[in-house]
């Protein structure tokens, strides 16, 4: 068949991907920089509050609140974070449930970081004090791995359990009970706990402005040659 007698596609049609192209890109600077001005506000608060809010069941978290939860801490249902690296080294976060109350969902805190030893982990680490306790920390959430095999939690083994990067699902299943929708990250002056230092992500605000930048650049340039090609038609016609 003749390539001349072929339908070709219509002239506008370039145009109107280009302008859906265009609106995308500066969709996506858009939400970069509200992604950004989010960041900020994160770090801005982890920097300058210093006022512990008394924390109840169902209240409006932000992410690092200061915090201060009171209840009995499940000593009996502890659970091992393994595979945790801090400065190259490998360790585990130490969760402990915070019963606030018998009709609420358990409030998990994370006691910090232990560096994993030559042997067995030492489990008599974990001994608390049994009776109500305040414990003061801020408002996070479980570490998230970048990709991850098989079940984080096994059903068969005993108390402490150890977990590989567990989602919130996998350890409400294991203790039986509904948990909160964040975690308590123990302030590093509180008792009972291990090694703690909590900061905001490292991907901090800038990046975020960064990519919104070449996101908006790239509108910029799409919509500029868009316009250029149109002019040149409408000349050549």
């Amino acid at each position: 068949m003749n390539s001349n007698n072929k339908k070709q596609l219509p002239s506008w049609l370039p145009l109107i991907v280009g302008a859906f192209l265009v609106v995308q890109f500066a969709a996506l600077g858009v939400w970069q920089v509200s992604r950004g001005l989010e960041k900020r506000a994160t770090q801005q608060t982890f920097k300058e509050e210093t006022i512990f809010t008394v924390w109840n069941d169902g209240m409006e978290i932000r992410s690092f609140q200061n915090l201060q939860a009171s209840g009995r801490y499940d000593t009996e249902h502890q659970i091992v974070l393994d595979n945790i690296i801090i400065n190259s080294r490998y360790g585990h976060y130490v969760l402990t449930p915070l019963e606030v109350a018998d009709d609420e969902a358990l409030l998990l805190v994370n006691r910090g970081w232990v560096e994993k030893g030559s042997g067995e982990f030492d489990v008599s680490r974990l001994a608390l004090p049994v009776g109500d306790v305040t414990v003061r920390g801020r408002a996070g959430s479980l570490p998230k791995p970048g990709y991850k095999m098989g079940n984080a939690i096994s059903a068969d083994e005993p108390w402490p359990k150890h977990a590989v990067y567990p989602s919130s699902e996998e350890i409400a299943a294991a203790l039986g009970r509904d948990i909160q929708p964040f975690v308590l990250l123990m302030d590093h002056n509180e008792e009972h706990g291990f090694l703690r230092y909590w900061v905001p992500s490292e991907f901090g605000p800038g990046q975020h402005f960064g990519y919104a930048l070449q996101w908006f650049a790239m509108g910029a340039v799409l919509l500029g040659l868009l316009v250029w090609n149109y002019r040149k038609k409408r000349f050549n016609t």
